[in-house]
């Protein structure tokens, strides 16, 4: 009996001391690398997803979709043509094709597209209407009253909220909202001498076209 308790023993001392099979190593290092082949996979399919088409245009969900509803009080002290300029209510986007374009003062890309924008709104077939993000107000009309204003109206978005209703990315951006009072075009990013035509001017053209 002794004998058979210290030949097992011996046996469990012998399994104890052999060095592991290569079979578990393989297997942790395997699940080790797993969280990093799925993030690049999905970073991949991220990337041509978007870069299949217009870098400026990311995906959406309200494309398509009715404007979100919208209250906005004017920028206190903004006038023009001896008028004060309005806030925005969201039946200002029925009927017409608008241009609703979110900017700030402190914003630089604001700055520089700002002269665009005073281009379109030469064309009176739209309306051009400002959403002024996180801004202070006496910083909103100075940019204003600097680079000149194109908005027919200016809605204060103090908060931030309305922003985040629209789905915007970052400040500037500019959505087109077709006579239905459906968002059929968003730009993320500033408007360009590059894309003011190849891009804006083509979409503007769709919308009225629709609306017609």
């Amino acid at each position: 009996m002794l004998l058979t308790v210290r030949a097992m023993s011996d046996i469990a001392k012998n399994d104890a001391e052999k060095p592991a099979t290569p079979e578990a190593p393989r297997r942790r290092s395997w699940f080790a690398i797993l969280p990093l082949v799925a993030f690049l996979a999905l970073g991949a399919l991220f990337y041509f997803r978007l870069g299949a088409g217009d870098p400026n245009q990311l995906p959406s969900a309200l494309i398509g979709r009715p404007a979100p509803q919208t209250s906005l009080p004017p920028l206190e002290g903004l006038n023009a043509a001896g008028a004060n300029v309005p806030g925005i209510q969201s039946s200002d986007f029925n009927g017409s094709v608008t241009l609703v374009n979110v900017f700030a003062s402190w914003c630089i890309p604001c700055a520089e597209e700002a002269p665009l924008f005073v281009q379109l709104a030469k064309d009176k077939r739209v309306r051009v209407v400002g959403i002024n993000y996180k801004d202070a107000p006496d910083n909103a009309r100075r940019f204003l009253g600097r680079y000149g204003n194109p908005y027919q109206a200016v809605g204060v978005d103090a908060s931030g909220r309305t922003a985040i209703e629209w789905g915007v990315y970052g400040v500037p951006e500019t959505f087109i909202v077709g006579k239905d009072g459906k968002i059929a075009y968003k730009l993320v990013g500033p408007l360009t001498p590059d894309n003011i035509d190849s891009i804006m001017r083509v979409q503007i053209e769709k919308a009225l076209k629709a609306g017609a």
